[in-house]
């Protein structure tokens, strides 16, 4: 391992980015996007429909297939005061797809937007939910953090927690965009192959993908895997210190289908990532394997990945031996599916080792996605920004992409 990432500057990692070069919305059709490809060094560019021109036959391309929520919840109180409450992660239940389920209560960390209006007492709302009137209540509970516990409830045994947020939740999109969040965007800031729901910020590479792409993908003859990481509102978080020692990773939760595992096991542990949420969901897979090959019965909490796990001293395995750990576990478990969580951080002195490609969008300067960039191009980001802003690339969530290869 190279020298300690923790010394970085990331003042190094900063570029001018005008406001007119972030994509407001995105293009009418999503593959129309521009497409700069970066291989071995050189820069050229392409349109996003030619991408499977550009990936080897018999490749394994993976997608992280999180849907985003309506996250964002108004209510009024009765002095006038708006407050925003947008659901972060659920508390209790902590499983995403129970306290989806849930009916009458359920309990999410959350961040509160006019806070020092909401002192104490409980936030209610009068809404119309499948055909019954209910009443939704919001209680907060201790603070963590920058977040606080909530409690939801709501007076009807019929109604899920997720039907409330599909009629009254509001798409959180990026804060970056200054504005407010559009009826289109409930279409255009999904991924047309998005299917669980737990995100807060869209996978955005995946959003130039269209059924003809991924068709045109498997005519190629490359295997298409999906696997999940809920995208935090931490993706966000600017790096505020000075060295990225001093930055805390959000955690995130992923889930990885042990037909996924499989199919990376017979590709050499080698896969293409679709957007920096695939990247760090496999690399931490990695991470995950060197645990269990030191400690077979870890449990799952012990397997969460540590943000600077992967710059310690161990001894390396290799990536194929590190998966083949991870069927072990689930086979041992009798599980189907891998459930963990990782706070990651990729930053330059990172030895990648199942990711040999990705296609990814344009990141905000000085962010943790630009020094994943980095740390895959081998410090070159440089080039391929600088050629994006001379060659009218669109920036950020809605702009165009990349397919990086080193």
């Amino acid at each position: 391992m190279k020298e300690n990432p923790k010394h970085i500057h990331i003042s190094e990692y900063n570029y001018p980015l005008p406001d007119e070069r972030i994509a407001k919305f995105p293009l009418p059709v999503r593959d129309q996007s521009k497409l700069l490809v970066y291989r071995h060094g050189e820069v050229t560019e392409d349109i996003f429909t030619s991408l499977p021109e550009y990936l080897p036959k018999g490749s394994l391309m993976i997608f992280n297939n999180t849907k985003v929520i309506q996250a964002r919840l108004h209510f009024r109180k009765e002095t006038g005061a708006l407050i925003e409450v947008f659901c972060l992660e659920p508390i209790q239940p902590n499983d995403y797809v129970l306290n989806f389920q849930q009916t009458e209560h359920a309990a999410w960390l959350c961040m509160i937007g006019n806070l020092k209006k909401w002192k104490d007492g409980t936030l209610k709302r009068e809404m119309t939910v499948k055909g019954f009137p209910i009443t939704l209540t919001a209680t907060r509970g201790e603070c963590k953090g920058t977040s606080h516990w909530v409690d939801f409830a709501w007076n009807n045994p019929e109604v899920t927690f997720a039907d409330i947020l599909e009629v009254f939740g509001e798409l959180p999109i990026p804060p970056y965009l200054n504005r407010n969040t559009e009826e289109s965007d409930k279409e255009t800031y999904q991924t047309v192959y998005s299917k669980i729901k737990g995100s807060v910020a869209a996978p955005t590479a995946g959003l130039h993908f269209t059924p003809r792409v991924l068709e045109a993908l498997q005519e190629k003859g490359i295997d298409l895997e999906e696997l999940t990481l809920h995208v935090g509102a931490g993706t966000f978080k600017p790096v505020k210190s000075e060295e990225i020692e001093g930055h805390e990773m959000h955690t995130e939760y992923i889930s990885v289908n042990r037909n996924t595992i499989k199919k990376l096991i017979d590709h050499d542990g080698c896969a293409i990532a679709v957007g920096t949420t695939s990247v760090r969901t496999l690399e931490s897979l990695y991470h995950i394997g060197v645990t269990l090959a030191d400690h077979p019965d870890a449990t799952e909490q012990e397997l969460h990945v540590r943000q600077w796990q992967p710059y310690e001293k161990y001894d390396q395995i290799p990536p194929v031996v590190a998966l083949q750990k991870i069927l072990g576990y689930l086979d041992r478990n009798g599980l189907e599916a891998f459930h963990t969580s990782t706070q990651i951080i990729i930053a330059p002195g990172y030895q990648y080792k199942i990711v040999k490609a990705m296609v990814t969008n344009f990141h905000q300067p000085q962010s943790t996605l630009l020094l994943l960039v980095s740390a895959f191009v081998k410090g070159n980001w440089r080039t391929i920004y600088d050629y994006a802003l001379s060659h009218d690339f669109r920036f950020l969530s809605y702009g165009d992409s990349s397919l990086l290869i080193p």
